[in-house]
């Protein structure tokens, strides 16, 4: 699924690795004279991640690999902290907002500047926004900017864009106008779709615009090169006109693409690596050691089923799937990372309750957790209305190591538990599979997914049946009316708006059986104390790089 689709997302942390260049980021002694001069450390890194980068334009990636770049070389009006929450970044001050809470006045520094010099102006940001609703753009995330006044109409063809909620008052001041008021607005302008683009290049550019390195120009830490659009590698370089350069510290940071885990984790015990995701047996190994780090993630693994396809269309298949397998084997046997098996939509620990502070997902319960018994019986109801004794599905997933295992192991799962049920592979390279689900050309996908900001509407949103992410083709009337009301309705009733929110989880899960959670994913890594700063996010984009300095 961004958006941050995570779509692939526990695959690309697990698989990221910092790689010291040549095998040295360290400062050495110039020599032992009694004034022993200090050569300053080399503020390099190089970075592995598990997938390929598919764009560079903030309002059509669908990954994560995507978001994260964009993330390295772009900034909106708020950025995220070192503890993970949201600041000021090129808006100047925080924004005047009228009594109704729905307009709001950003001022953008004077010092915010794109990478070629010339000054980020308000212009910039509304060209972004109409861009990623304009109907003809066909951007999924698209829907993320329903909070702005007339964006469903535009979304439906009936309104023009230049009627949306955002204007530019002159060059430096932006006004928001919302459909409803957003109490989490700040968290959700540092998403990846609310980033501005330079209207001069990207209007130029068209359909080219972020294909390749040499078709973006960013205006946060850092920038971009090397990028030819489909290879393998590209570089990161410290972007001296960022308002903040003086505090970004790594001068330059190579990334390459491996798709197994092992990789980093011999990089990391050659010395080579500074920094490396861990997944299954790996996480025993090192666990204890200094370097081992681990924390919990707001990521869930996920079976997205296409509701609108040929036999996926039938609920009781649905839940004789969602039914058949075992979270707690998979989580412990396979992965072995820290995860825990998922029986619901939201995660743990991620949101509570306005009235008494409980946890969503406590409070709401375990739905469709794993029952085989109930499996078959759903399977038996399936295969009457199919009118069929078996049959054969499609399971997709990207080509990553942790992917290939997960849908390894349901297959056996599914084979075993629904006599007559056979489960064929097919493992892609991720920007293969999201291509493949956005057509609809697939029986069941295996898929990750983690949100931008910490609140439920962030996941359910996602199955709104015009939503961009919506590979499910997900359609129900009644949804989409409840996530009308949780995004305008009860906008200003907490208690209403999180009632709201337990229900649609249960109609999509439970009634519905549109998606099938598979477990809620940590985070465990290896990184050299040399390495400072580094941010590992709990959600949104994986990592930040803005922070990180070799000592």
């Amino acid at each position: 699924m961004n958006k941050k689709m995570g779509i692939g997302l526990v695959a690309v942390l697990m698989g990221m690795v910092l790689v010291a260049c040549g095998g040295n980021n360290g400062s050495q002694n110039a020599g032992q004279t009694s004034n022993q001069t200090t050569i300053e450390k080399k503020q390099e890194i190089t970075v592995t991640t598990t997938a390929e980068l598919a764009t560079l334009d903030s309002g059509l990636y669908t990954d994560v690999v995507s978001s994260d770049a964009i993330g390295q070389i772009f900034e909106g009006l708020y950025r995220i902290d070192k503890n993970n929450d949201a600041e000021l970044g090129i808006a100047a001050v925080e924004p005047k907002v009228n009594e109704a809470k729905t307009v709001y006045t950003f001022t953008i520094r004077d010092s915010a500047k794109w990478s070629n010099g010339d000054p980020v102006t308000a212009a910039d940001f509304v060209y972004a926004y109409q861009k990623i609703v304009d109907p003809t753009t066909g951007s999924q995330s698209s829907n993320q900017l329903d909070i702005f006044a007339n964006a469903v109409a535009i979304r439906n063809n009936e309104k023009d864009k230049s009627e949306l909620g955002v204007k530019a008052l002159d060059d430096k001041t932006l006004e928001l106008t919302l459909a409803s008021p957003v109490p989490y607005l700040a968290k959700l302008l540092t998403g990846t779709p609310f980033y501005p683009q330079n209207k001069k290049m990207a209007t130029e550019l068209g359909t080219k615009y972020g294909t390749n390195s040499e078709s973006v120009i960013g205006n946060g830490p850092f920038l971009i090169s090397n990028w030819e659009g489909t290879n393998l590698n590209w570089t990161y370089t410290k972007n001296k006109n960022y308002w903040d350069a003086e505090n970004v510290k790594l001068e330059k940071i190579d990334v390459e693409v491996s798709k197994e885990t092992a990789t980093g984790a011999n990089l990391f015990d050659g010395g080579d690596v500074q920094y490396t995701g861990l997944a299954d047996e790996f996480i025993q190994k090192y666990q204890g050691e200094e370097a081992y780090h681990a924390q919990p993630k707001a990521l869930i693994g996920y079976l997205g089923f296409n509701t609108a396809g040929k036999n996926t269309d039938n609920v009781h298949l649905r839940k004789a799937l969602a039914l058949a397998f075992d979270k707690e084997a998979y989580t412990s046997g396979v992965l072995i990372d820290g995860s825990k098996p998922l029986n619901g939509y939201i995660p743990a620990e991620f949101a509570k309750d306005p009235a008494n502070n409980k946890d969503f997902r406590s409070e709401n319960g375990n739905l469709m957790a794993y029952n085989p018994k109930e499996a078959k019986i759903e399977w038996e109801k399936a295969k009457s209305d199919l009118g069929v004794t078996t049959l054969t599905l499609e399971l997709l997933s990207s080509d990553a190591g942790s992917a290939k295992k997960t849908v390894e192991f349901l297959q056996d799962q599914f084979q075993e538990n629904l006599p007559g049920l056979k489960i064929n592979l097919k493992s892609v390279p991720l920007k293969n599979r999201l291509a493949l689900t956005t057509a609809g050309d697939y029986d069941v996908f295996f898929g990750t997914w983690t949100p931008d900001y910490a609140d439920p509407i962030n996941f359910l949103e996602v199955y709104q049946s015009d939503g961009g992410l919506n590979f499910s083709k997900y359609n129900s009337p009644v949804y989409d009316t409840g996530i009308a009301e949780v995004k305008s309705t009860f906008a200003t009733e907490p208690e209403k708006r999180w009632n709201k929110m337990r229900e649609l989880e249960k109609q999509l899960v439970e009634k519905d059986a549109a998606i099938a959670t598979v477990y809620q994913g940590a985070q465990a890594y290896l990184l050299d104390p040399k390495v400072k700063g580094l941010q590992v996010l709990p959600f949104g984009r994986t990592v930040s790089y803005r922070l990180a300095e070799v000592k």
